[in-house]
């Protein structure tokens, strides 16, 4: 009785997490991407490298960006209802000096997480509907909405905007300054209360969530490291 009541126990504790990104039980070499995550690239911009490394005796991811900007991504359905909350780590090597969440010329990240959403343009007003097209012509891929969780050098923490290039992208700033520079820190978000929050209403499945540290629009350079991210039930 004892070893079925903990072997119905460690089912429940299975069942209330969803490893998206357990790089610390990576199998594949050092230097490659982990399993089942992809590069998520925007036309005409040079990439960012990613690979995985050890650090601290973990295998993480490591970004680097040299007046780049792209990510990596993990496409996976995940209904908010059951998995609402995210947990991450990240540690920022340096800060990007001109950073800046409110202004084109500034919107590179360190670090985020980017949650993308199964969001139809059909849903969006005629203009918007435009803007998301002309954008992919322009970038390639380009969600119709998504939170972004980021590291913002001019922030303070608890800043909720809109992307300078598209509304319909929020920027939520988790972490900022250079204070924790060198340091992994860990972030815990429950993403279905900030999507009701930012947008008034339940949010869709999530589509994917990509790790991403870009420095395009400044031309800086900038390194990070990602840790193991998952979904918890509560």
């Amino acid at each position: 009785m004892v070893t079925e009541r903990l072997q119905d126990d460690t089912a429940a504790a299975v069942a209330d997490t969803l490893a998206i990104g357990p790089f610390s039980a990576a199998d594949t070499l050092e230097g490659s991407f982990p399993k089942g995550w992809r590069p998520m690239t925007f036309r005409g911009i040079r990439n960012t490298k990613y690979r995985l490394t050890s650090s601290e005796g973990t295998m993480v991811i490591r970004a680097d960006a040299e007046r780049s900007s792209s990510g990596l991504i993990y496409q996976q359905d995940i209904d908010l209802t059951e998995y609402p909350v995210i947990e991450w780590s990240w540690r920022i090597e340096n800060a990007l000096e001109n950073g800046d969440v409110t202004q084109k010329s500034g919107d590179d990240y360190a670090a985020r997480i980017y949650v993308i959403f199964d969001y139809e343009l059909s849903n969006l007003p005629w203009g918007q509907r435009n803007m998301i097209r002309a954008l992919r012509t322009f970038y390639g891929q380009v969600p119709a909405r998504a939170i972004n969780y980021i590291h913002a050098t001019n922030a303070e923490p608890g800043l909720i905007t809109p992307n300078p290039y598209s509304d319909l992208v929020t920027m939520v700033v988790v972490d900022s300054g250079i204070n924790n520079l060198g340091q992994w820190r860990s972030f815990r978000r429950n993403i279905y209360e900030d999507y009701l929050m930012i947008y008034e209403e339940p949010p869709p499945t999530v589509r994917g969530v990509a790790i991403m540290t870009d420095s395009d629009d400044t031309g800086e350079t900038v390194t990070a490291f990602f840790g193991d991210i998952r979904f918890l039930a509560e």
